[in-house]
């Protein structure tokens, strides 16, 4: 398919920047998407491969700031604070718990309902269109706590938790057959259903950009540079009549030059990898809650991820994170064996926890769409519907003004 119309640059080729990509070639706009790299090695293509309609309540909340003592990394936790990474994640903690008043909370999360009420929809849509319906499983995912009093801790939080249009059900026997694996018996259980999985976010990715190629969009495997004048943004030189910016965590050192407030950190999670031979192949994503993890049968493999640690998205990870994963899966008894593959990556989070999602008022020709944090692969269908209607001027599904960047206020110009 060629297309003839206005010209869009798209910067950044992760999950969200490549669902923008096809629906605005949908609509018939000419798009070359900036992305250099070709590993599928950031977040988008590492992370869990949850659906996660279930999670409309932000993670900038009361509850959340009570909860960190216990949370953190050296009580056994998943929240990591490095001292060494302090200069980044200081300021952030104090915007977040800014964030996190209940009236805020509240805010945040009557904008969350409806975006993800429409990510279920934009997926089976999606797919559809793919030509690859496979790739979405809703089978729900599973919750799991170690005791019986952590089980009745655990149920009693979820059912005071908003969970939008997903349900919550007793694990049965067949259910609790089926974890028989485990090296001890689990002390609970609960199925979410309504929730849902990427079979494999490889072959995700390849499907993505095959769309793009088919449609006539372009790939562009290089670094993007923007620059502004007259009002307008300009990519490594080029004028566009549109530019999108979609770049995960590092939208924030693209757009801050330009005068925008970006108070953005790299939410880095782990993950684990092996050879998926001893999984149940149908068995759906399951969460150890106790250990603040999730583990994920893909196609050829089954990972283990965890952890929400804040700092620099370019540092050194931290090995003892993948030893704890690998502790888990030894001491649970896990159908998992070694050599584990080790990744790291950064997710992109804003303070209040809700992603960036609208157009400049200061650039014509500037939109952006990033900071999904923990959303980025549920939300990234939606949010392409939502950006190719915004662009169109047409009026988005979704209301877009709580995601509006100048909620942070804008920059002064730099000299």
């Amino acid at each position: 398919m060629q297309t003839i119309g206005p010209e869009i640059a798209i910067v950044g080729g992760g999950v969200v920047g490549l669902c923008c990509t096809i629906a605005l070639l949908d609509r018939g706009y000419s798009v070359s998407v900036f992305e250099r790299g070709t590993d599928y090695n950031a977040a988008s293509w590492g992370n869990a491969g949850h659906i996660a309609v279930e999670q409309v309540e932000p993670l900038a909340s009361p509850a959340a700031i009570c909860s960190v003592p216990k949370r953190l990394f050296g009580a056994g936790g998943a929240l990591a604070l490095p001292p060494s990474m302090a200069a980044y994640w200081l300021p952030f903690a104090a915007r977040m718990v800014a964030a996190s008043t209940p009236a805020k909370f509240a805010a945040g999360t009557a904008a969350l309902t409806p975006l993800l009420a429409g990510a279920m929809p934009a997926w089976r849509d999606l797919v559809g269109m793919l030509g690859t319906p496979d790739l979405l499983r809703e089978t729900g995912h599973i919750v799991v706590w170690d005791t019986p009093v952590s089980a009745r801790a655990g149920r009693d939080r979820w059912a005071r938790t908003a969970i939008g249009t997903a349900r919550i059900a007793d694990a049965g026997p067949d259910l609790l057959h089926r974890l028989g694996f485990l090296a001890d018996p689990v002390g609970g259980a609960i199925r979410f259903i309504g929730s849902g999985q990427i079979a494999d976010l490889r072959t995700l990715a390849m499907a993505l950009e095959a769309a793009v190629a088919a449609r006539g969009g372009r790939i562009v495997r290089e670094a993007a540079r923007l620059t502004q004048d007259a009002g307008r943004i300009a990519v490594v030189g080029h004028a566009f009549d549109r530019v999108l910016v979609t770049a995960g965590v590092r939208s924030r050192a693209l757009l801050e030059p330009l005068g925008y407030r970006v108070p953005m950190i790299a939410e880095r999670g782990y993950h684990i990898r092996a050879r998926a031979d001893g999984w149940p192949a149908d068995l759906p994503p399951v969460v150890f809650e106790d250990r603040s993890m999730i583990v994920t049968r893909y196609a050829g493999c089954v990972q283990a991820a965890s952890f929400v640690e804040f700092g620099d998205p370019d540092g050194a990870p931290d090995p003892r994170k993948w030893d704890r994963l690998e502790h888990h899966v030894r001491s649970l008894g896990l159908p998992i064996e070694g050599p584990f593959d080790r990744w790291m990556g950064a997710r992109p989070t804003l303070p209040d926890y809700l992603p960036a999602i609208g157009r400049s008022t200061r650039h014509a020709n500037l939109a952006y769409a990033f900071g999904h944090h923990h959303l980025g692969l549920t939300l990234a269908p939606v949010t392409a519907m939502l950006v190719a209607a915004m662009l169109a001027g047409d009026t988005p599904a979704v209301p877009l003004a709580p995601f509006d960047l100048d909620r942070f206020a804008r920059k002064g110009p730099r000299a």
